[in-house]
């Protein structure tokens, strides 16, 4: 037997052990060779007497398998079928095509023989469904990260081999239900405890453990193949409890994704309906409620974005050949405010020694202090030791010198927005920093290419764009300036890796790429409000078509003062007078006369709580605006969903114009994460090509600018990649970059 990547040998005893080691890879993945060789070796083990049972393992220490190779899930999702074969033939042949896993899966599990799983890691999605057609699975308990779970459903899929079939089958439907709709993973001993893993033992004696088990057990069955089987828990429409699923299921889905994440309500369809028929049938159920999944947009986008780019990214795909990695071992930060604090925090989190500088001491030992909070509370849950701790802790030194940034490799200012006070401390820090060193910027208006005019040194001149609550947020905006070298480039995107961050590369412009889009949502609720749609209807659909909060919310949270002024600013550019537009007139009001500056001061456009959280909106906002708009038929939702995730789209479509933003993935993953644009539709480029395709697009978004206003009408662009056919990734796909030097 010819196997490509399991290496396999037959015990005295006739135990059969595969080890599951696809070649060239850190951690095994389920690709279409691997489904071969696996129906080789259940084919293997049911005809060859000599084989009395079957032992896999992994021979990946980075543990079992960590499920379906998406990159090549999603380079052939959809393909293989002819464009002259009629419609039944073509869901055949995909039907055929989805199902071979699951197949192949039964087949192992129905061999005849005893089949054990020796778990030594992570076991995720189709990894973990390999174990579960196993008889028996023994888990290393010795090893922390260790893991296993069906995280389909985070990025938009459902379990596509068994998973949501053999699971409920082992723990019951309710139990199931959570860690298959959330995609949770849980731990050894949990695993254990659910009935999940059959017994724990350490790394080293899991094959042992596992033959053992196949030698005593010659006629081991699944639980779901022996004679009278019943579901743990009852099944719907017989037990009370069962049936919570489908009656409670829906409910629970809908006011947790708004009927936005189709992989859930077919989940639960999988649950619901499988349940009620044997395993074999329930398998094909499963199969084609993942190929409508698979086939709709929102899988597609939440696959190449969520996965797929943010792998890429996150590995340092933008990264510029040369120069050979940069080792941040020293960084400087300018301001000691939340940002300032955040971003010392992240550093000493990444072993980076760590100078955090303000105009006074306390000022400093407070943006310290910041870090300590965090790290006292992580302690104080068991999620790292007081050693621990302390050592990252030590890592940050407040002061006031600013000779003490000597023998930094990075600076990044982090002082407020104001273009002399970042010169002042631009040229005060360059005093102290080598020829080769970094000079950052975190801002997130101001362009780079101006602030670069205080610098010496304006080619290691960079902008690095944090988000706020710095430690949580995962993105980082790399702002080129006109002077910008690809070697600054290079060290700062091995900067932002090292702290854990996931970067974005953009082209100077007065509010980068993410602060000029993510202001269109607030502005087009602001446009809402003016047209007197009520705030409550606003908001609610703000959050129902996928953002993370409505749009007056958002306003409270970065302040109204600051939209307030930002606004001016823009009207001054614009040499539009901001005091004869009512929407200006309006915030005016609510800032200057009614001092509700946002969350900050406890009122805005919401009424907030002791413990700063929105209790309600600002029953007066009536006076200065009339409702005209009270009710919200599904037309009107349908219709304001589109304005908001249009509006935003249309700014990127000009970012994209104006050189902004040159990579599809950059305007993806930065919408998605910067902003919270909403992920199920993998980001404004994906929303644009797969949901809607350019020319349908351009077609709607000109009916919205005739209804609406010219902010929806489609720049010259869009109207080309509409003629053309073309698609965002098609017109602006991944740099080429060749591989960067070790």
């Amino acid at each position: 037997m010819n196997l490509e990547t399991f290496k396999f040998e037959i015990d005295g005893d006739g135990i059969a052990l595969a080890t599951f080691d696809v070649p060239g890879r850190s951690m095994n993945t389920l690709t279409g060779q691997v489904v071969q060789d696996i129906v080789a070796l259940a084919a293997e083990v049911a005809s060859n007497d000599a084989i009395k049972g079957l032992v896999i393992t992994s021979g990946k220490p980075s543990g079992f398998c960590a499920g379906a190779d998406l990159g090549e899930m999603n380079q052939s999702a959809g393909g293989g079928a002819a464009q002259d074969e009629d419609e039944q033939t073509k869901l055949k042949k995909l039907f055929d095509r989805s199902f071979v896993l699951n197949k192949t899966f039964r087949e192992l599990e129905t061999c005849g023989k005893p089949v054990a799983a020796a778990i030594n890691g992570l076991a995720l999605g189709g990894g973990l469904e390999l174990a579960l057609a196993c008889h028996y699975r023994v888990a290393a308990n010795d090893n922390p990260k260790l893991q296993l779970g069906l995280p389909e459903a985070k990025i938009g899929l459902l379990p596509g081999a068994g998973g949501t079939q053999r699971l409920p089958r082992l723990i019951g439907l309710m139990a199931a239900s959570q860690y298959i709709l959330e995609g949770k993973s849980m731990k050894a001993d949990e695993a254990l405890g659910l009935g999940v893993v059959n017994e724990l033992a350490p790394t080293a004696e899991l094959v042992e453990k596992a033959k053992e088990w196949a030698k005593a057990n010659p006629n081991a069955k699944a639980p779901w193949d022996e004679k009278g089987f019943k579901f743990p828990g009852g099944v719907p429409n017989q037990h009370p409890k069962a049936t919570q699923i489908s009656t409670m299921g829906n409910a629970m889905i809908s006011s947790k994704t708004y009927g936005n994440y189709p992989a859930q309500t077919n989940i639960l369809k999988c649950l619901y309906e499988g349940s009620q028929v044997p395993i074999d049938a329930g398998l094909r159920i499963e199969t084609r409620y993942f190929i409508d999944t698979q086939q709709r947009p929102e899988a597609k986008g939440m696959i190449r974005s969520l996965f797929v780019s943010m792998q890429e990214l996150s590995k340092g795909a933008s990264r510029p050949a040369a120069p050979a990695k940069y080792e941040v071992k020293k960084a400087a930060v300018l301001g000691a405010g939340l940002m300032g604090a955040g971003i010392a925090h992240v550093q000493a989190m990444a072993g980076i020694e760590t100078v955090l500088l303000d105009i006074s001491q306390e000022s400093a030992e407070k943006g310290k202090a910041y870090s300590k909070r965090i790290l006292d509370k992580q302690v104080s849950r068991g999620k790292m030791s007081q050693e621990k701790a302390d050592g990252i802790l030590s890592l940050i030194t407040p002061s006031t010198d600013y000779s003490q940034i000597k023998g930094a490799d990075i600076v990044v200012e982090a002082v407020f927005e104001d273009t002399e006070l970042k010169a002042k401390v631009t040229k005060m820090a360059e005093e102290h920093l080598s020829d080769t060193a970094v000079m950052g910027s975190n801002t997130s208006t101001l362009p780079i290419t101006g602030l670069a005019e205080a610098s010496v040194r304006p080619e290691n001149f960079i902008g690095v764009h944090f988000f706020s609550p710095v430690e949580r947020m995962g993105l980082v905006e790399i702002i080129l300036g006109d002077k910008t070298t690809e070697e600054t480039l290079a060290k700062t995107i091995d900067y932002v890796l090292k702290i854990r961050k996931t970067p974005i590369v953009v082209n100077d412009f007065r509010g980068f790429y993410t602060s000029r889009c993510f202001g269109t949502y607030t502005q087009e609720g602001m446009e809402m409000l003016m047209e007197g749609i009520k705030p409550a209807i606003i908001e609610n659909v703000g959050r129902q078509c996928g953002m993370p909060m409505g749009p007056l919310e958002v306003s409270d949270s970065v302040g109204l003062d600051t939209a307030l002024k930002i606004g001016r600013q823009y009207a001054k550019a614009a040499g539009v007078d901001a005091n004869e537009q009512p929407s200006s007139q309006f915030l005016a009001w609510l800032v200057e006369d009614k001092g509700r500056v946002g969350r900050k001061a406890g009122k805005g456009y919401y009424e907030y709580g002791d413990n700063g959280k929105p209790t309600r909106l600002w029953p007066d906002l009536s006076d200065k605006l009339e409702v005209k708009v009270d009710e919200c038929p599904p037309e009107l939702k349908e219709e304001l969903t589109k304005r908001f995730l249009f509006r935003q789209c249309i700014e990127v479509a000009r970012c994209f114009e104006e050189g902004v933003i040159t990579d599809a993935r950059d305007a993806d993953i930065g919408s998605i994460l910067a902003w919270g644009f909403a992920p199920y539709t993998g980001g404004c480029a994906s929303y644009m090509d797969l949901k809607w395709g350019i020319k349908a697009f351009v077609a709607e978004a000109d009916r919205l600018a005739d209804a609406h206003g010219e902010r929806f009408r489609p720049n010259a662009m869009l109207r080309e990649m509409a003629e053309k056919g073309e698609t965002f990734y098609s017109r602006f796909p991944p740099a080429k970059q060749e591989k960067a030097a070790a």
